[in-house]
């Protein structure tokens, strides 16, 4: 069978991106004159139709898409909608796509907007920590993702490990943090892309944050996990594509921002008329930021709670074929940080040399990015952002909306409600639980607007909601001698911590007298000692407990017998016990040394010398970020193609599959 071939619809994706690029590399001269904004007003880039033009209209285009892609597949590749490919997409998908899967569920909304925010707010650090933070969670997820395929090759959701070796009781603390993750994640999403919709074309935010799942759920609906992976990979591309042309608009056509010398000199003026707190002469190119440095601290805690604790990486590693784990999530990983990291260097900083005309909570709502882009390309730059912030919002919106199915599926239904399901009954489960928690995304997000929250401050305090469970988590894969009460108490007990030091912090900060409310608790100390209790209280009672405990070493083969599947699918691939040991062992030394070399060895040296850029350094940094990017870009653009040729050759032949 070739389900693990990237779809043939991926052709013609191709020549859409051709059609893509011909729109949008409209020359400089078509929008130099007077390009610049008079100031970023809410609601006045654009005409409110364009704003329902892609939230529905452009979700619908992808929905019909990628339903007719997976008729194809049906009828010339001999792919059956079973339960187990329904959520699993018949745990074969190759090294390519699984990558980009991996970048796509991981470019939230966040990934596009607070990560300028933070550029905007201390300068060149605020990139490098968004990306150097939140992409060593998923190269070293791929240690726990060859684990699985060695010790738990039947598992549908991680939460079926956890329930195997510690029984009911601790499956169910286990399914509350799994599913407060989902809902913190998509949450961002909505939160996010409905505020930049609203602010770029004045069209309701609650309104927006309803449409947005509506073509998602359409597509998931119909194909299940391997619809999400390839609506990734055409979203992916997308995003890819548009982070090109912002590169270009800003170093190349230079016409506004004077390249890479005119954007020198006008941060070099930025940070002599407005100095930022914290920063080595209070420079916008300095690496050396107090503020930068402590938002790298929460966003490394925060994050790994949003990829250890998510459904949505397990189920990628679970889809994965066993020999494409590791390099998968290793190739993932790093194509990812180009994307932060290059986005927000160049529009960010934007934003700063040019001045743009937006309030602090315009830029935590997440509209540096359009207000940069407005004032760069006028609407052509608006519309741009408004398509890549979709992309990034349904694509990642998508894996949210499988994996609570998933969970939905087999952690409630089968285990509890009917442990005998058929599999067409866990499909029916699966649509339905898609069609529920699609349109309570919008519910959700409504809600939180009503509070006052902002997708910056849900970022900041996810990790102290969620990170305690992180340890625990990863032992109950790796040790076998982890402790079912340690593990459990410290999740529990490791968020009790960390609620407490984060009202008991905002409570003694002197500026807000005592006073516990948004602003003290949004506070930075606020969430960076919560943040940091969380994840460390969590791992060290689930250890020391453990230890204490002296329990006896679990049988990880207990773990193929208790976690069973339902359909035995034919395409479903194992490789011998030695060969996942040497990957293991491969994916500790390159997650690690990554890791290592992104936290510590890149970023110590320049933030201990309180190094200023000069031009010549602020030049090398900037070739960086568009060379990370560019690879990146044709690696996920072109590695799936290239692993998908015999399939999209069978489909172009129009022989069908003798499974078919």
């Amino acid at each position: 069978m070739l389900v693990s071939k990237v779809k043939p619809i991926y052709a013609f994706s191709i020549l859409a991106l051709i059609a893509v690029i011909t729109v949008s590399g409209i020359p400089q001269s078509a929008y130099a004159a007077g390009a610049i904004s008079e100031g970023f007003a809410v609601g006045e880039a654009l005409p409110e139709w364009i704003g329902w033009a892609i939230v529905v209209g452009l979700g619908m285009v992808f929905a019909v898409i990628i339903t007719i892609e997976v008729k194809i597949e049906e009828k010339y590749l001999g792919v059956s909608q079973t339960s187990e490919m329904f959520n699993t997409a018949g745990r074969t998908i190759k090294t390519g796509l699984t990558a980009a899967a991996i970048v796509s569920a991981w470019t939230w909304a966040a990934t596009l907007l607070q990560s300028s925010t933070v550029a905007y707010q201390y300068g060149i650090s605020g990139p490098f920590w968004y990306a150097a933070g939140a992409s060593i969670q998923v190269l070293l997820f791929g240690i726990l993702a060859i684990e699985l395929k060695r010790k738990a090759p039947n598992a549908h959701t991680f939460l079926e490990i956890i329930r195997a070796r510690y029984g009911n009781g601790s499956h169910k603390v286990f399914l509350i943090f799994a599913l407060m993750t989902n809902m913190i994640v998509t949450a961002m999403l909505l939160l996010g892309g409905s505020a930049v919709v609203n602010g770029l074309t004045g069209m309701d935010i609650s309104i927006a944050a309803f449409l947005i799942p509506v073509g998602v759920m359409i597509y998931t609906l119909v194909g299940g996990l391997k619809a999400t992976f390839v609506a990734d990979y055409m979203h992916t591309i997308i995003i890819f594509v548009t982070i090109l042309i912002f590169v270009s608009a800003v170093y190349i056509n230079t016409d506004i921002t004077g390249g890479i010398d005119g954007m020198y000199d006008k941060l070099v003026k930025a940070a002599e008329l407005t100095p930022v707190e914290g920063n080595a002469a209070g420079a916008f190119l300095t690496m050396a930021s107090a503020g930068g440095l402590m938002f790298g601290i929460i966003n490394i805690v925060g994050n790994f709670g949003t990829v250890f604790v998510d459904q949505a990486y397990w189920q990628r590693a679970i889809a994965a074929k066993p020999s494409s784990t590791v390099k998968g999530f290793l190739l993932g990983g790093l194509c990812w940080f180009a994307i932060p990291f290059t986005l927000a260097t160049t529009m960010g900083l934007t934003a700063v040399a040019l001045d743009v005309d937006i309030t602090m909570q315009q830029a935590q709502m997440g509209l540096v990015v359009p207000a940069a882009a407005t004032a760069l390309m006028g609407e052509i730059g608006a519309i741009l952002v408004l398509a890549m912030l979709f992309m990034a919002v349904t694509s990642a919106g998508s894996a949210e909306l499988i994996a609570v199915s998933s969970i939905v599926t087999y952690d409630l239904y089968r285990t509890y409600k009917n442990p005998n399901a058929t599999g067409k009954q866990l499909v029916k489960v699966s649509r339905a639980t898609i069609v529920a928690f699609g349109l309570g995304m919008g519910g959700l997000a409504v809600v939180l607007l009503g509070m006052g929250l902002s997708l910056g401050f849900v970022y900041l305090a996810m990790g102290i909601l969620i990170g305690s469970a992180v340890v625990p988590i990863a032992l109950t894969i790796l040790w076998s001698k982890t402790n079912k009460v340690a593990a459990t108490g410290g999740a529990v007990i490791g968020l009790l911590c960390s609620t407490t030091v984060w009202v008991a912090t905002a409570a003694s900060l002197p500026e807000y007298n005592g006073v516990v409310d948004l602003a003290s608790l949004g506070n930075n100390y606020s969430m960076l000692f919560a943040n940091i209790t969380a994840i460390i209280s969590g791992g060290l009672i689930a250890i020391i407990g453990s230890l204490a405990a002296k329990g006896k070493p679990f049988d990880w083969n207990d773990l193929k017998t208790k976690i069973t599947l339902v359909e035995i699918s034919a395409t479903q691939q194992e490789e011998d016990d030695e060969t996942l040991k040497k990957a293991f062992k491969f994916s500790v030394r390159g997650g690690g040394i990554m890791a290592l070399i992104l936290i510590i060895v890149w970023p110590m040296p320049l933030i201990a010398s309180g190094y200023v850029f000069e031009l010549g350094s602020y030049s090398i940094w900037v070739a960086i970020s568009i060379i990370w990017v560019s690879i990146a870009s044709a690696i996920i653009i072109f590695l799936p193609i290239i692993e998908a040729r015999k399939g999209i050759a069978q489909v172009f032949s129009g022989k069908k599959s003798q499974g078919a």
